[in-house]
């Protein structure tokens, strides 16, 4: 049964970072969200591999990919993914700069707060492993986004 707790969890998750979409503009939301809903579908792809491979164990029983994975991809990676890309797309130095940083927190304080908290655990990876998965995609969506701008470019 799903806990009270992760449902709040779940609905802050999403709530609080598209609620900040309000700030970004719709220039940046028009430029950003096909690269940003392109990479989201990598992450999920990801994130069902990562399940199979049982790199992460949630605490709420039964296991549903709805409601413990999805909430991570649709919630706070589509919106922090254009932010990220508004504040540093064209300073490659900076994005990646920015994406460590987030990364890094998200990896080695917000996975042991919970764990913690008794919302998912790692399982069969360490933290800097979990790092690297979560960080290698950031590569690819700035890659993404150069393509993408490079064929408007040309048309």
């Amino acid at each position: 049964m799903t806990s009270r707790r992760h449902v709040l969890f779940n609905l802050a998750m999403i709530i609080i970072p598209w609620s900040s979409m309000i700030f970004i503009g719709k220039r940046t939301i028009k430029r950003y969200s096909l690269v940003s809903v392109i990479i989201g579908v990598f992450q999920i792809i990801n994130h069902i591999y990562g399940r199979n491979k049982n790199w992460w164990k949630f605490y709420d029983k039964p296991k549903s990919f709805i409601r413990d994975e999805l909430p991570f991809d649709i919630g706070p990676y589509l919106p922090l993914s254009m932010w990220v890309l508004k504040l540093s797309y064209g300073n490659f130095k900076l994005f990646v700069l920015l994406n460590v940083l987030i990364n890094g927190l998200f990896a080695f304080l917000f996975m042991p707060f919970l764990k913690k908290i008794k919302i998912v655990r790692l399982h069969r990876i360490n933290y800097f492993q979990f790092f690297i998965y979560i960080h290698y995609k950031a590569y690819l969506l700035y890659g993404v986004q150069y393509l993408l701008e490079k064929k408007n470019v040309r048309n």
